[in-house]
């Protein structure tokens, strides 16, 4: 099975996602620094959630240029993840318009965390399409240490929000920074290929 809809799907799945957050940015009532005060912590919480997002899109297309074939399953773990990415616009407009209170805060955690799982997931579907035949994937995940530092950092974040909502929120954006600079294992390995396949 071919991945070429899978991947258009999932482009504009989370360009809807952002057009979405976007939308949910009301202007402030007011000409004045004191109104556009009022509106920054909607207009954090949209960059940190584009953030993710754009981490999201960028490991999602690198996961799949390393990709042969799918089948069944990873279409199944692709909508999984889907559906997770979908809730961030609500979580997102929901910590902006209460100021990162903790509950809001700790459950955009949890979506973060289920994101995060989902993706895992998918991922190790797709290892499972491809057994011991794609060594590129397999090499380039390795074990996946960004990913599993990540999930830790989600499940410290989500009761931390109750105690001390700033180090939750510390914690989002040191995940969001830890995957900020593309993971740079999987493209190394497609050039280093198509090095190999071009010849000398």
């Amino acid at each position: 099975m071919t991945k070429s809809r899978l991947e258009a799907f999932s482009d504009g799945v989370i360009a809807i996602l952002i057009t979405i957050m976007v939308l949910e940015l009301h202007a402030p009532h007011g000409s004045d620094w004191p109104a556009l005060r009022a509106a920054v912590p909607s207009l954090l919480s949209y960059v940190l959630s584009f953030v993710f997002l754009g981490i999201y899109w960028n490991n999602h297309h690198h996961m799949l240029q390393a990709t042969d074939r799918i089948n069944g399953a990873t279409l199944w773990a692709n909508l999984h993840l889907l559906f997770w990415l979908s809730l961030i616009p609500f979580v997102t407009s929901w910590v902006g318009e209460n100021h990162y209170a903790a509950v809001p805060t700790a459950v955009y955690g949890i979506v973060l965390l289920l994101c995060a799982l989902a993706f895992t997931i998918l991922l190790r579907t797709l290892l499972a399409v491809h057994g011991a035949t794609n060594v590129r994937l397999a090499a380039a995940v390795g074990s996946d240490f960004k990913g599993k530092l990540s999930i830790a950092f989600y499940v410290a974040a989500i009761p931390l929000a109750f105690v001390h909502q700033a180090i939750a929120d510390a914690l989002y954006v040191l995940v969001a920074l830890i995957w900020l600079v593309p993971d740079p294992r999987i493209e190394s390995r497609l050039q280093r290929a198509a090095n190999e396949a071009a010849g000398p």
